[in-house]
């Protein structure tokens, strides 16, 4: 079984002060950062671009982890990758061919990475689970931070882990939307190796991000 890691979603940090938050996920045992990138058109809502996640990677030691909610997503991989991305995660529906997008990631020498909105199926990725590095299934429509946890994805968790224990395929298996102290294990136990969360990691026990983090791992 893959170690469980923790991927906090910047979405939830407090933006004037990313720098030092970023320093506090680090000394709190992040694995990595997860780092939501929106458009206002693929998704209702606007986030960061290149020269942020550019400025941040500078001054800090762990992965970005970075999620590509933008359509057209192919005219923009090349960017993210340059200002630091070290995983590029996009969806099957922003590109009109997913073979490409994801050639063209892996001849950036960058981990490759897919998503699946709650409505999408695994068929849309079938083909490309052999040449990808994780696959995150999102247990909320993404667009906005703060939302409940949607329990029903957790049965395409489980498929995709079938799935890869029958085929000896070795992609992580991450999940992003609402992720808590309630609602952790069930993800793990139905397959999620990484776990992103924003407002529990944040928020939670006076913001103390250790604690936090540690009790994700636990559960």
């Amino acid at each position: 079984m893959k170690k469980i890691q923790i991927s906090p979603s910047i979405l939830s940090a407090d933006f004037s002060q990313l720098g030092n938050e970023l320093k506090r996920l680090e000394k709190g045992g992040a694995d990595m950062i997860h780092v939501d990138v929106m458009d206002g058109h693929f998704v209702p809502n606007l986030t960061i671009g290149p020269p942020v996640i550019k400025s941040l990677k500078k001054n800090c030691s762990l992965k970005f982890d970075v999620h590509l909610m933008i359509s057209p997503v192919n005219k923009y991989i090349e960017a993210f990758a340059d200002a630091g991305a070290d995983i590029i995660t996009i969806h099957p529906e922003a590109t009109d061919n997913l073979k490409n997008s994801i050639f063209k990631i892996k001849k950036l020498n960058k981990k490759i990475g897919v998503c699946l909105n709650p409505a999408s199926k695994i068929d849309l990725i079938i083909d490309f689970l052999d040449q990808v590095d994780l696959v995150l299934i999102m247990s909320v429509n993404p667009g906005f931070g703060g939302q409940k946890f949607m329990p029903k994805v957790l049965n395409k968790v489980k498929k995709l882990k079938k799935i890869q224990n029958e085929n000896n395929l070795d992609f992580d298996i991450e999940i992003d939307g609402g992720i808590n102290f309630d609602n952790c294990k069930a993800a793990i136990d139905a397959g999620a190796n990484i776990l992103v969360s924003g407002t529990t990691i944040f928020k939670s026990n006076n913001g103390n991000i250790k604690k936090n983090i540690d009790l994700l791992k636990s559960q």
